[in-house]
Protein backbone atom coordinates (compact mmCIF):
# COMPACT_ATOMS: atom_id res chain seq x y z
CA UNK A 1 0.00 0.00 0.00
CA UNK A 2 1.00 3.56 -0.67
CA UNK A 3 1.88 5.39 2.32
CA UNK A 4 2.94 9.27 1.12
CA UNK A 5 0.46 10.37 3.47
CA UNK A 6 -1.97 11.77 0.88
CA UNK A 7 -5.55 11.22 1.21
CA UNK A 8 -7.01 8.77 -0.98
CA UNK A 9 -9.84 9.47 -3.55
CA UNK A 10 -11.76 7.32 -5.72
CA UNK A 11 -13.59 8.37 -9.32
CA UNK A 12 -16.20 6.45 -11.15
CA UNK A 13 -16.36 7.52 -14.78
CA UNK A 14 -17.72 6.40 -18.01
CA UNK A 15 -18.21 9.31 -20.13
CA UNK A 16 -15.68 10.31 -23.23
CA UNK A 17 -16.29 13.41 -23.33
CA UNK A 18 -15.28 16.64 -20.89
CA UNK A 19 -18.65 16.40 -19.15
CA UNK A 20 -16.63 16.65 -15.84
CA UNK A 21 -13.78 18.86 -15.57
CA UNK A 22 -12.23 16.51 -12.32
CA UNK A 23 -8.49 18.90 -13.03
CA UNK A 24 -10.46 21.69 -12.36
CA UNK A 25 -12.42 19.93 -9.37
CA UNK A 26 -9.70 17.44 -7.60
CA UNK A 27 -6.31 18.70 -6.25
CA UNK A 28 -4.34 15.93 -7.81
CA UNK A 29 -1.03 16.90 -5.98
CA UNK A 30 -2.33 17.27 -2.72
CA UNK A 31 -4.19 14.12 -3.11
CA UNK A 32 -3.99 10.59 -4.52
CA UNK A 33 -7.09 10.55 -7.31
CA UNK A 34 -7.13 7.30 -8.96
CA UNK A 35 -10.18 6.51 -11.24
CA UNK A 36 -12.42 3.26 -11.98
CA UNK A 37 -13.12 3.83 -15.94
CA UNK A 38 -14.43 2.53 -19.25
CA UNK A 39 -11.92 2.07 -21.85
CA UNK A 40 -13.56 5.08 -23.99
CA UNK A 41 -14.08 7.00 -20.69
CA UNK A 42 -9.58 6.99 -20.39
CA UNK A 43 -9.69 9.42 -23.19
CA UNK A 44 -11.02 12.45 -20.78
CA UNK A 45 -9.34 11.94 -17.58
CA UNK A 46 -6.51 13.89 -15.96
CA UNK A 47 -3.17 12.96 -16.93
CA UNK A 48 -2.22 13.35 -13.22
CA UNK A 49 -4.61 10.45 -12.22
CA UNK A 50 -2.57 8.45 -9.97
CA UNK A 51 -3.85 5.10 -11.14
CA UNK A 52 -7.19 4.16 -14.00
CA UNK A 53 -8.36 0.83 -13.61
CA UNK A 54 -10.22 -0.04 -16.46
CA UNK A 55 -13.99 -2.20 -16.50
CA UNK A 56 -16.22 -3.10 -19.16
CA UNK A 57 -19.48 -1.37 -17.78
CA UNK A 58 -19.52 1.13 -14.69
CA UNK A 59 -22.72 0.00 -13.54
CA UNK A 60 -21.07 -3.94 -13.28
CA UNK A 61 -21.36 -3.79 -9.74
CA UNK A 62 -18.68 -6.87 -8.96
CA UNK A 63 -16.37 -5.69 -11.70
CA UNK A 64 -16.11 -2.22 -9.92
CA UNK A 65 -16.16 -4.10 -6.73
CA UNK A 66 -13.14 -5.77 -7.89
CA UNK A 67 -11.85 -2.35 -9.45
CA UNK A 68 -12.02 -0.73 -6.07
CA UNK A 69 -10.65 -3.51 -4.04
CA UNK A 70 -7.62 -3.28 -5.66
CA UNK A 71 -6.90 0.52 -5.68
CA UNK A 72 -7.71 0.12 -1.77
CA UNK A 73 -4.82 -2.54 -1.63
CA UNK A 74 -2.51 -0.12 -3.17
CA UNK A 75 -3.43 3.27 -1.86
CA UNK A 76 -5.59 2.45 1.41
CA UNK A 77 -8.70 3.44 2.05
CA UNK A 78 -10.29 6.02 0.33
CA UNK A 79 -11.87 9.29 1.85
CA UNK A 80 -14.38 9.74 -0.80
CA UNK A 81 -16.30 8.02 -3.70
CA UNK A 82 -17.00 10.52 -6.63
CA UNK A 83 -19.53 9.28 -8.98
CA UNK A 84 -21.36 12.13 -11.42
CA UNK A 85 -23.35 9.87 -13.94
CA UNK A 86 -26.85 8.71 -12.81
CA UNK A 87 -25.83 5.46 -14.35
CA UNK A 88 -23.54 4.88 -11.83
CA UNK A 89 -25.68 6.60 -8.47
CA UNK A 90 -26.70 3.41 -7.15
CA UNK A 91 -23.23 1.28 -7.55
CA UNK A 92 -21.64 4.24 -5.75
CA UNK A 93 -23.85 4.20 -3.06
CA UNK A 94 -23.32 0.14 -2.81
CA UNK A 95 -19.75 0.45 -2.77
CA UNK A 96 -19.43 3.05 -0.06
CA UNK A 97 -21.40 0.77 1.65
CA UNK A 98 -19.52 -2.34 1.81
CA UNK A 99 -16.18 -0.26 1.81
CA UNK A 100 -17.32 2.12 4.33
CA UNK A 101 -16.77 5.42 2.59
CA UNK A 102 -18.36 8.56 3.64
CA UNK A 103 -21.17 9.75 1.39
CA UNK A 104 -24.61 8.79 -0.35
CA UNK A 105 -25.77 5.22 0.27
CA UNK A 106 -28.64 3.73 -1.10
CA UNK A 107 -31.16 4.78 1.69
CA UNK A 108 -30.23 8.23 1.08
CA UNK A 109 -30.34 8.05 -2.82
CA UNK A 110 -33.81 5.46 -3.13
CA UNK A 111 -36.18 9.04 -3.33
CA UNK A 112 -33.97 9.98 -6.43
CA UNK A 113 -33.83 6.66 -7.86
CA UNK A 114 -37.44 5.19 -6.91
CA UNK A 115 -40.34 6.48 -8.93
CA UNK A 116 -42.33 5.31 -6.88
CA UNK A 117 -41.07 6.51 -3.29
CA UNK A 118 -39.92 9.84 -5.01
CA UNK A 119 -44.10 10.10 -6.37
CA UNK A 120 -45.35 9.44 -2.48
CA UNK A 121 -43.20 11.39 -1.18
CA UNK A 122 -43.91 14.55 -3.54
CA UNK A 123 -47.36 13.89 -3.21
CA UNK A 124 -46.94 13.74 0.90
CA UNK A 125 -45.54 17.45 0.04
CA UNK A 126 -48.31 18.54 -1.52
CA UNK A 127 -46.86 19.06 -5.08
CA UNK A 128 -49.00 18.33 -8.09
CA UNK A 129 -47.95 14.35 -9.07
CA UNK A 130 -50.56 12.84 -11.74
CA UNK A 131 -52.06 9.80 -10.50
CA UNK A 132 -50.04 6.73 -10.17
CA UNK A 133 -50.01 3.56 -8.27
CA UNK A 134 -47.06 0.10 -8.36
CA UNK A 135 -47.90 -2.05 -11.57
CA UNK A 136 -47.23 -5.52 -10.63
CA UNK A 137 -48.87 -6.86 -13.47
CA UNK A 138 -51.47 -5.77 -16.60
CA UNK A 139 -54.54 -6.65 -14.62
CA UNK A 140 -53.29 -3.63 -12.30
CA UNK A 141 -52.46 -1.56 -15.14
CA UNK A 142 -56.80 -2.12 -16.05
CA UNK A 143 -57.87 -1.80 -12.74
CA UNK A 144 -55.56 1.84 -12.32
CA UNK A 145 -57.40 2.72 -16.42
CA UNK A 146 -60.68 2.09 -15.45
CA UNK A 147 -60.18 4.36 -12.25
CA UNK A 148 -58.24 7.12 -14.50
CA UNK A 149 -59.03 6.50 -17.83
CA UNK A 150 -56.69 6.38 -20.97
CA UNK A 151 -53.90 6.72 -21.91
CA UNK A 152 -51.47 6.25 -19.41
CA UNK A 153 -48.22 5.92 -18.72
CA UNK A 154 -46.47 2.95 -17.34
CA UNK A 155 -42.57 2.37 -16.41
CA UNK A 156 -39.96 1.12 -14.51
CA UNK A 157 -39.38 2.12 -10.89
CA UNK A 158 -35.68 2.75 -11.50
CA UNK A 159 -34.64 4.00 -15.09
CA UNK A 160 -32.41 5.83 -16.61
CA UNK A 161 -33.10 7.92 -20.52
CA UNK A 162 -36.55 6.30 -20.50
CA UNK A 163 -35.67 3.07 -20.67
CA UNK A 164 -38.93 1.16 -20.66
CA UNK A 165 -41.21 3.86 -20.57
CA UNK A 166 -44.62 2.43 -22.60
CA UNK A 167 -47.18 4.84 -23.80
CA UNK A 168 -50.45 2.62 -23.55
CA UNK A 169 -53.62 4.14 -25.39
CA UNK A 170 -56.79 1.93 -24.68
CA UNK A 171 -57.25 -2.04 -23.19
CA UNK A 172 -57.06 -2.77 -27.10
CA UNK A 173 -52.96 -1.31 -26.93
CA UNK A 174 -52.78 -3.18 -23.67
CA UNK A 175 -53.73 -6.40 -25.21
CA UNK A 176 -51.42 -6.22 -27.96
CA UNK A 177 -48.24 -5.86 -25.39
CA UNK A 178 -47.80 -9.07 -25.27
CA UNK A 179 -44.34 -8.76 -23.50
CA UNK A 180 -45.37 -6.34 -21.08
CA UNK A 181 -46.79 -8.68 -18.42
CA UNK A 182 -42.93 -10.05 -18.59
CA UNK A 183 -41.30 -6.66 -17.96
CA UNK A 184 -43.51 -6.22 -15.35
CA UNK A 185 -42.51 -9.42 -13.37
CA UNK A 186 -38.93 -8.81 -14.15
CA UNK A 187 -38.80 -5.24 -12.28
CA UNK A 188 -40.91 -3.17 -10.01
CA UNK A 189 -42.81 -1.23 -12.15
CA UNK A 190 -45.40 1.88 -11.67
CA UNK A 191 -48.58 3.13 -13.27
CA UNK A 192 -49.20 6.98 -13.94
CA UNK A 193 -52.23 8.76 -15.54
CA UNK A 194 -50.91 11.22 -18.71
CA UNK A 195 -50.59 14.39 -18.90
CA UNK A 196 -51.11 16.53 -21.47
CA UNK A 197 -48.65 19.18 -21.80
CA UNK A 198 -45.42 20.10 -22.63
CA UNK A 199 -42.47 18.75 -20.77
CA UNK A 200 -39.69 20.74 -19.12
CA UNK A 201 -36.22 20.03 -17.44
CA UNK A 202 -35.23 22.65 -14.85
CA UNK A 203 -31.06 21.95 -13.68
CA UNK A 204 -29.67 23.66 -10.72
CA UNK A 205 -28.28 23.79 -6.99
CA UNK A 206 -30.72 23.25 -4.05
CA UNK A 207 -28.34 24.63 -1.36
CA UNK A 208 -29.66 23.08 1.42
CA UNK A 209 -32.59 25.98 2.64
CA UNK A 210 -33.37 27.96 -0.50
CA UNK A 211 -32.88 27.76 -4.46
CA UNK A 212 -29.19 28.58 -5.86
CA UNK A 213 -28.54 28.79 -9.94
CA UNK A 214 -30.65 27.25 -12.07
CA UNK A 215 -32.54 27.00 -15.52
CA UNK A 216 -35.69 26.20 -16.92
CA UNK A 217 -36.07 24.73 -20.39
CA UNK A 218 -38.31 22.70 -22.63
CA UNK A 219 -37.93 19.71 -24.78
CA UNK A 220 -38.95 20.52 -28.53
CA UNK A 221 -38.90 17.82 -31.12
CA UNK A 222 -40.39 15.15 -28.91
CA UNK A 223 -39.79 13.67 -25.54
CA UNK A 224 -37.14 11.65 -24.48
CA UNK A 225 -38.85 8.63 -24.80
CA UNK A 226 -39.68 9.40 -28.47
CA UNK A 227 -35.65 9.99 -28.91
CA UNK A 228 -35.37 6.24 -27.61
CA UNK A 229 -37.26 5.51 -30.56
CA UNK A 230 -35.58 7.02 -33.62
CA UNK A 231 -36.81 10.56 -32.91
CA UNK A 232 -34.67 13.75 -32.87
CA UNK A 233 -34.43 15.93 -29.56
CA UNK A 234 -34.04 19.32 -28.47
CA UNK A 235 -34.05 21.08 -25.64
CA UNK A 236 -34.01 25.36 -25.26
CA UNK A 237 -33.92 27.61 -22.07
CA UNK A 238 -37.05 29.39 -21.62
CA UNK A 239 -36.65 33.31 -21.19
CA UNK A 240 -40.85 33.66 -20.64
CA UNK A 241 -41.33 35.77 -17.05
CA UNK A 242 -44.44 34.31 -16.44
CA UNK A 243 -42.78 31.16 -16.85
CA UNK A 244 -39.80 31.90 -14.90
CA UNK A 245 -41.86 33.04 -12.08
CA UNK A 246 -43.49 29.17 -11.76
CA UNK A 247 -40.71 27.80 -12.22
CA UNK A 248 -38.69 29.36 -9.30
CA UNK A 249 -41.47 28.60 -6.77
CA UNK A 250 -41.86 24.61 -8.16
CA UNK A 251 -38.20 23.87 -8.32
CA UNK A 252 -37.99 25.66 -4.17
CA UNK A 253 -40.70 23.21 -3.50
CA UNK A 254 -39.46 20.50 -4.86
CA UNK A 255 -35.84 21.18 -3.58
CA UNK A 256 -37.15 21.58 -0.01
CA UNK A 257 -39.61 18.10 -0.66
CA UNK A 258 -37.27 15.94 -1.67
CA UNK A 259 -33.76 17.20 -0.32
CA UNK A 260 -34.71 19.23 2.86
CA UNK A 261 -31.89 21.28 4.71
CA UNK A 262 -29.22 18.96 2.49
CA UNK A 263 -27.63 21.16 -0.56
CA UNK A 264 -27.90 18.85 -3.91
CA UNK A 265 -27.68 19.02 -7.90
CA UNK A 266 -30.87 18.42 -9.28
CA UNK A 267 -32.31 17.43 -13.02
CA UNK A 268 -35.86 18.38 -12.12
CA UNK A 269 -38.75 17.32 -14.94
CA UNK A 270 -42.67 18.71 -14.72
CA UNK A 271 -45.27 19.09 -17.03
CA UNK A 272 -46.32 22.50 -17.84
CA UNK A 273 -50.08 23.33 -18.25
CA UNK A 274 -52.92 26.07 -18.37
CA UNK A 275 -53.16 27.12 -14.75
CA UNK A 276 -57.13 27.63 -13.64
CA UNK A 277 -56.68 31.64 -13.65
CA UNK A 278 -54.13 31.60 -16.40
CA UNK A 279 -51.04 31.64 -16.88
CA UNK A 280 -48.75 28.64 -16.58
CA UNK A 281 -48.80 25.85 -14.04
CA UNK A 282 -46.39 23.07 -13.50
CA UNK A 283 -46.70 19.42 -12.67
CA UNK A 284 -44.49 17.13 -10.65
CA UNK A 285 -43.00 14.32 -12.86
CA UNK A 286 -39.69 12.62 -11.72
CA UNK A 287 -36.47 14.37 -10.92
CA UNK A 288 -32.69 13.38 -10.55
CA UNK A 289 -29.91 13.84 -7.44
CA UNK A 290 -27.33 14.57 -10.10
CA UNK A 291 -26.36 17.32 -13.30
CA UNK A 292 -28.85 16.91 -16.46
CA UNK A 293 -27.56 15.18 -19.22
CA UNK A 294 -27.59 15.59 -23.06
CA UNK A 295 -25.67 18.62 -23.60
CA UNK A 296 -26.61 20.54 -20.39
CA UNK A 297 -23.42 20.50 -18.86
CA UNK A 298 -21.70 22.08 -21.76
CA UNK A 299 -24.45 24.75 -22.55
CA UNK A 300 -24.25 25.44 -18.29
CA UNK A 301 -20.51 26.34 -18.80
CA UNK A 302 -20.18 27.77 -22.27
CA UNK A 303 -23.24 30.44 -22.06
CA UNK A 304 -23.70 30.71 -18.54
CA UNK A 305 -20.23 30.74 -17.18
CA UNK A 306 -21.40 27.97 -14.33
CA UNK A 307 -19.79 24.59 -14.12
CA UNK A 308 -22.82 22.93 -12.39
CA UNK A 309 -20.22 19.45 -12.12
CA UNK A 310 -18.52 21.34 -9.41
CA UNK A 311 -21.24 21.81 -7.15
CA UNK A 312 -22.04 17.88 -7.50
CA UNK A 313 -18.88 17.22 -6.71
CA UNK A 314 -18.78 19.69 -3.44
CA UNK A 315 -21.56 18.35 -2.17
CA UNK A 316 -20.46 14.42 -2.90
CA UNK A 317 -16.37 15.50 -0.98
CA UNK A 318 -18.44 16.99 1.62
CA UNK A 319 -17.96 20.80 1.39
CA UNK A 320 -20.62 23.55 0.67
CA UNK A 321 -21.35 23.90 -3.05
CA UNK A 322 -20.25 27.71 -4.08
CA UNK A 323 -21.42 28.62 -7.77
CA UNK A 324 -20.88 31.75 -9.30
CA UNK A 325 -23.69 33.69 -10.65
CA UNK A 326 -25.51 32.61 -14.23
CA UNK A 327 -24.51 35.07 -17.05
CA UNK A 328 -27.72 36.03 -18.49
CA UNK A 329 -28.46 37.67 -21.76
CA UNK A 330 -28.17 34.76 -23.75
CA UNK A 331 -30.25 31.58 -23.69
CA UNK A 332 -28.64 27.73 -24.41
CA UNK A 333 -29.92 24.47 -26.62
CA UNK A 334 -28.93 21.34 -27.62
CA UNK A 335 -29.73 18.86 -30.25
CA UNK A 336 -29.42 15.17 -30.37
CA UNK A 337 -29.92 13.58 -33.65
CA UNK A 338 -30.25 9.23 -33.20
CA UNK A 339 -28.02 7.21 -35.28
CA UNK A 340 -29.80 6.06 -38.34
CA UNK A 341 -28.96 2.08 -37.82
CA UNK A 342 -28.62 0.72 -34.67
CA UNK A 343 -25.46 0.58 -33.42
CA UNK A 344 -22.17 -0.63 -33.34
CA UNK A 345 -22.38 0.97 -36.86
CA UNK A 346 -19.47 2.63 -39.27
CA UNK A 347 -20.04 6.30 -40.15
CA UNK A 348 -19.28 7.23 -43.91
CA UNK A 349 -20.78 10.24 -44.09
CA UNK A 350 -21.75 13.67 -42.12
CA UNK A 351 -22.61 16.92 -42.89
CA UNK A 352 -25.07 19.34 -43.92
CA UNK A 353 -27.92 19.15 -46.59
CA UNK A 354 -28.12 22.72 -45.81
CA UNK A 355 -25.83 25.28 -44.19
CA UNK A 356 -27.69 26.85 -41.44
CA UNK A 357 -29.12 30.24 -42.19
CA UNK A 358 -27.03 32.79 -40.51
CA UNK A 359 -27.24 33.34 -36.74
CA UNK A 360 -28.30 29.87 -36.87
CA UNK A 361 -25.73 28.10 -36.93
CA UNK A 362 -24.78 25.73 -33.80
CA UNK A 363 -21.60 26.30 -31.87
CA UNK A 364 -20.64 22.82 -31.43
CA UNK A 365 -21.24 19.53 -33.96
CA UNK A 366 -20.30 16.76 -32.28
CA UNK A 367 -20.70 12.59 -33.52
CA UNK A 368 -18.28 9.71 -34.33
CA UNK A 369 -15.96 10.65 -36.63
CA UNK A 370 -16.39 9.55 -40.03
CA UNK A 371 -14.25 6.39 -40.90
CA UNK A 372 -14.88 4.85 -37.16
CA UNK A 373 -17.22 2.82 -35.31
CA UNK A 374 -19.71 4.27 -33.41
CA UNK A 375 -20.64 2.25 -30.23
CA UNK A 376 -23.26 0.42 -28.68
CA UNK A 377 -23.33 2.16 -25.49
CA UNK A 378 -26.54 3.65 -24.10
CA UNK A 379 -26.95 7.09 -23.07
CA UNK A 380 -27.08 10.71 -24.41
CA UNK A 381 -23.55 10.96 -25.35
CA UNK A 382 -23.08 7.94 -27.88
CA UNK A 383 -25.76 9.02 -30.09
CA UNK A 384 -25.95 9.72 -33.96
CA UNK A 385 -24.54 13.65 -33.65
CA UNK A 386 -24.40 16.33 -31.18
CA UNK A 387 -25.69 19.93 -31.17
CA UNK A 388 -25.06 22.98 -28.90
CA UNK A 389 -26.55 26.43 -29.37
CA UNK A 390 -26.95 29.90 -27.80
CA UNK A 391 -28.86 32.91 -28.94
CA UNK A 392 -30.31 36.42 -27.74
CA UNK A 393 -34.10 34.54 -27.55
CA UNK A 394 -35.88 31.20 -27.07
CA UNK A 395 -37.21 32.03 -30.05
CA UNK A 396 -34.06 32.02 -32.28
CA UNK A 397 -32.60 29.14 -30.66
CA UNK A 398 -35.76 27.12 -30.98
CA UNK A 399 -35.61 27.96 -34.63
CA UNK A 400 -32.11 27.19 -34.65
CA UNK A 401 -32.38 23.94 -33.40
CA UNK A 402 -35.43 22.60 -36.09
CA UNK A 403 -33.61 23.65 -38.66
CA UNK A 404 -30.52 22.15 -38.26
CA UNK A 405 -32.47 18.50 -37.13
CA UNK A 406 -34.07 18.72 -40.57
CA UNK A 407 -30.75 19.95 -42.37
CA UNK A 408 -27.77 17.44 -40.95
CA UNK A 409 -27.49 13.95 -42.15
CA UNK A 410 -25.47 11.34 -40.98
CA UNK A 411 -24.51 7.92 -43.05
CA UNK A 412 -24.33 4.92 -41.41
CA UNK A 413 -23.75 1.21 -41.77
CA UNK A 414 -23.88 -1.73 -39.16
CA UNK A 415 -20.62 -2.24 -38.67
CA UNK A 416 -20.17 -6.09 -40.02
CA UNK A 417 -21.54 -4.66 -43.53
CA UNK A 418 -17.65 -2.98 -44.20
CA UNK A 419 -14.53 -3.76 -43.32
CA UNK A 420 -14.03 -1.37 -39.99
CA UNK A 421 -10.93 1.21 -40.94
CA UNK A 422 -8.65 1.58 -37.29
CA UNK A 423 -8.23 5.03 -36.10
CA UNK A 424 -9.94 7.65 -33.58
CA UNK A 425 -13.48 6.74 -32.20
CA UNK A 426 -13.54 10.40 -30.09
CA UNK A 427 -16.11 12.87 -30.51
CA UNK A 428 -15.35 15.47 -33.69
CA UNK A 429 -15.75 18.97 -32.76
Amino acid sequence: MSGDGRPHLIVLHRWRDTHARYADYLDHEAHRVTYVSTELGRASLPRAAAEVVTVGLTDDLPAVRGAVAALVARFGAPRRLVALNEGDLDTAALIREEFAIPGQTSAGLAVFRDKLLMCRTARAAGLPVPAFAPAPDPDAVREFAAAHGWPLVVKPHRGTASRGVVLVRSAAELDTLTGLGAALAAEPHLVQAFVEGEILHIDGLWEGGSLGNWTVSRYVGGTCADFTRGNWLGSVEEDDPALLDATGAFAAAVGAALGGDQPWVFHLEAFVTPAPGGGPALVFLECGARVGGGEIPFTWRDVHGVDLMAAAVDIQLGRTPVLPALKTGEVGGYLLLPLPVPAPCLVEAAGWVREPAPGRQPYAVLHTPVGSVAPAISGYEHVGTRFRFRGPSTREVEAAIAGAADAFRLTCVPAGDRPVPRGPAGPRP
